[in-house]
């Protein structure tokens, strides 16, 4: 009987372990909140269809309320119309509109849900310049969309999109997420900067001294 109870309690052990593992790795975070926003440049090739052929596009959080997310997209099209929309997104359910914000601080063989696709994998996390810094971003591959998001708040920041007929291509331009990196001079560049501007100085005076 004891070595039957401990073989139970061993048994039970690791199913609770895998329970609270599963409940774990199915954590969605959100990495956003109201007044974030990013606005995007859209480029296209080949014939774009009418209800595609946008040339720029921003997408604001205006309320967040648990897993969901409502967000505000104004859209200017190649015509030069100007729409705007609300959304309620769902980080739970998938309904994440075309992939605009997913959640944050996935790594690479992290999951999500999206309604149309179904479970998307994170084929891998990178480095990569958007808006003048350097961010993580996760990125996965669907049917029809190279996409890139932000680690840390899961907004999307790239996407390159290709149909039979046409390729469409969305890329970050503005943020108030993150700052704009300076530009910071490595610290021998800037002594001898200093020094060829000293003797430039030098050399100015000298000529001058000897005009006299």
């Amino acid at each position: 009987m004891t070595r039957k109870f401990a073989l139970y309690m061993i048994c039970f052990a690791v199913l609770v372990g895998l329970h609270f593992s599963a409940v774990a790795s199915a954590e969605i975070v959100v990495g956003v909140k109201p007044g974030d926003w990013i606005e995007y440049n859209v480029a296209f090739t080949g014939d774009v269809l009418e209800e595609h052929d946008v040339t720029w596009a921003r997408i604001e959080v205006i309320g967040v309320e648990g897993k969901k997310i409502d967000i505000e997209i104004t859209s200017i099209f190649s015509d030069g119309r100007e729409e705007t929309e609300t959304l309620t997104l769902n980080l739970e359910t998938g309904q994440i509109g075309d992939s605009f914000i997913i959640p944050a601080n996935l790594d690479k063989g992290d999951t999500f849900l999206e309604q149309y696709e179904g479970t998307i994998t994170i084929s891998g996390v990178e480095e990569k310049s958007y808006i003048g810094a350097n961010r993580k971003v996760v990125y996965a591959t669907t049917s029809q969309t190279m996409f890139y998001w932000d680690q840390s708040t899961g907004f999307l920041v790239e996407a390159t999109s290709s149909y039979p007929d046409f390729t469409m291509t969305t890329k970050a331009e503005k943020t108030n997420m993150w700052q704009t990196q300076a530009f910071v001079l490595d610290p021998l560049f800037s002594i001898v900067l200093i020094v060829l501007v000293i003797v430039a100085v030098l050399v100015i005076l000298q000529r001058h001294k000897m005009k006299k």
